[in-house]
């Protein structure tokens, strides 16, 4: 919806305005050139180094030495896509067992790594892999490969039936949470009828209750003996460290743990449809919401990339096609969008609108039918295309800005290691949306986008509560050989000791900073880094929710939020344009005391 706006009368007076800047390019203050270069002009790589330990850990070592900082990054190949009947939802389970505690380290996992200052401490599971994360500094790593490894070496100790029954809790209260929120049924009901009965894709991740509530305490044990070894593992460490000090302490730590059962990998099965189909269900919703899917190529591959340039030129942002049509042209919908959702097996291409109040959802459906059929039928235009390109670009720069957490440059090695077995297998997709033609990416929507989609309709109403799958029959399980080709090697490691933690930590240290004042007022503050060709730029008001006193409340956030809505001549549209076509990441926001403006 687009409202004529009135200025808001709030007391941000240029001379109380700080600009702050992180710049990657050099000139200092000098003006900039009227049209920026592409995000990715200066070559951008993630520069890494292998080994493998005899008992077949594959480790991957990035140096990074702007911080004294350390991303550890441990994936596991397993995830729900491994589950046979009757063990739906094992994999997720163990990702809430191996932080309650292990052998040598009894209680909770993250007081030890919090209080040596670790950040970005985490775990996820998938339909394919299992992670777990944290940065730490460069004097906490052992803290923290000494934790990663007593979970990978010394677990099942640690788990016992009142540990298992209460962790089984946690996740029933997790799908619970789930699935009792707005649209919360969707992806259950999505994911098993894009995928037949039998495929690993056909059950979600977080599993049947009655499959968790049936496994007894030796299936679980028998469950980590066969995924969680240390061949079955990638370990990355990017950021202040090298090869050779991550070969010493990789092995010291991990090279004692035996290793499990070689297990093979599904192969890919994409399960792409012949037929269309259509369902309709209700919620305790607003409005109503539109789901079109596809089954589309797996991760890795090239037709993939060309649907993510057709899903951001479709309905990737505010300049796509399906936003300038629907939200701003014809004003059916609050919001639209497409995008893929990327899986090793097979992967989904995905439309999603929020249909307005009051209007006919056929009507909206037909329109986005008739946007991607002339989408696929032309192609994109050579302008369209560029700008897609350079979204991408500028996505994936400032993901490796960051050496850990979710998307940073930690996560990138080990998804490429773990999906394709090339850690470096991000240069291909960079290569390929660089090369994607205006042909290749018309004939990947032609391939995959035609015939095979699915539409699910949500529609305000009572909610009918989804049926619980019964407990699967599990087929007798024998527990596979240790692969005997690995070997272990001795450790001096005392685990009896406890964790090992420092008080020794490094000294910050920050860039100089330039200060200036612009013949407004603002105060403008300059930190120069080059490692990465991106500009970061905060622009700090005084003010804040406090400010909203004697005004309608809410008004410093309305008034943050229509920042971006245009500028100067441009509309929203024109606005939303320019900022893709530059690879520009811009929102605003207030806090009680402040507000900023932000651009990257």
């Amino acid at each position: 919806m687009i409202l004529a706006r009135k200025r808001a009368a709030l007391p941000f007076a240029a001379g109380s305005l700080a600009l702050a800047l992180s710049v990657a390019i050099g000139g200092g203050f000098a003006p900039a050139p009227a049209l920026a270069k592409s995000p990715t002009a200066s070559a951008v790589d993630i520069p890494y180094e292998t080994f493998t330990l005899p008992n077949g850990l594959r480790v991957i070592v990035h140096t990074d030495r702007k911080a004294p900082i350390v991303a550890v990054n441990l994936w596991y190949h397993v995830g729900s896509k491994d589950e046979p009947s009757g063990r739906s939802g094992f994999a997720h389970l163990f990702e809430h067992l191996m932080f309650n505690g292990s052998e040598n380290h009894k209680g909770d996992f993250f007081p030890p790594l919090e209080t040596v200052g670790a950040t970005d401490l985490n775990g996820t599971t998938n339909t394919d892999r299992t992670n777990y994360f944290e940065n730490v500094p460069t004097t906490a790593l052992d803290t923290a490969l000494w934790m990663e490894s007593d979970r990978m070496g010394h677990l099942l100790g640690a788990i016992d039936q009142a540990t298992l029954d209460e962790q089984r809790g946690v996740v029933q209260n997790e799908k619970r949470q789930g699935q009792n929120q707005p649209y919360g049924q969707v992806w259950e009901v999505l994911q098993k009828t894009m995928y037949p009965a039998g495929h690993p894709y056909h059950h979600t991740t977080i599993g049947s209750m009655n499959d968790l509530n049936a496994a007894k305490l030796d299936d679980v044990k028998n469950w980590f003996r066969t995924w969680y070894g240390p061949n079955n593992a990638v370990l990355v460490l990017a950021g202040d460290i090298d090869v050779a000090t991550a070969k010493q302490k990789v092995t010291e730590f991990f090279g004692d743990i035996p290793a499990g059962p070689t297990m093979a990998q599904p192969k890919v099965d994409t399960a792409k449809r012949t037929e269309s189909t259509r369902a309709t269900m209700e919620d305790k919703v607003p409005q109503t919401r539109i789901y079109r899917v596809w089954n589309v190529a797996q991760y890795g591959a090239e037709d993939l990339e060309r649907l993510q340039l057709l899903a951001q030129v479709l309905g990737g942002s505010k300049a796509s096609r399906l936003d300038k049509r629907l939200l701003f042209d014809d004003k059916t919908v609050d919001s639209v969008s497409a995008y893929v959702d990327a899986s090793q097996l097979g992967s989904n291409f995905l439309i999603q609108a929020d249909v307005k109040q009051g209007v006919d959802a056929a009507k909206v459906e037909a329109a986005i039918d008739e946007e991607l059929k002339r989408l696929i039928a032309q192609g994109p235009t050579a302008a369209e295309l560029d700008q897609a390109r350079t979204v991408f670009k500028a996505g994936f720069v400032r993901g490796i800005e960051r050496i850990g957490g979710f998307g940073g440059k930690a996560d990138a090695l080990a998804e490429c290691a773990i999906y394709t077995g090339n850690p470096g297998c991000f240069r291909d997709s960079l290569k390929t949306i660089e090369t994607a033609s205006i042909a290749d990416v018309q004939k990947a929507g032609k391939d995959w986008l035609s015939a095979g989609d699915h539409v699910l309709t949500v529609n305000p109403g009572a909610r009918k509560e989804l049926a619980e799958d019964p407990a699967g029959t599990p087929a007798p399980f024998e527990l596979p050989k240790a692969d005997a080709k690995y070997t272990t090697t001795a450790s001096t490691v005392d685990r009896s000791k406890g964790v090992p933690i420092t008080d020794d930590f490094p000294s910050l240290k920050f860039p100089a900073l330039q200060r200036a004042t612009l013949s407004n007022g603002t105060k403008v503050i300059l930190a120069e880094r080059h490692d990465i060709p991106v500009v970061q730029m905060s622009y700090m008001f005084g003010g804040g929710y406090a400010s909203d006193q004697g005004h309608k409340l809410g008004t410093s956030s309305f008034s943050m939020g229509m920042l971006d809505e245009g500028a100067g001549d441009m509309d929203a549209l024109a606005f939303g344009n320019r900022a893709e076509e530059l690879g520009a990441n811009m929102g605003a926001s207030a806090s009680l005391d402040g507000a900023t403006a932000y651009m990257s």
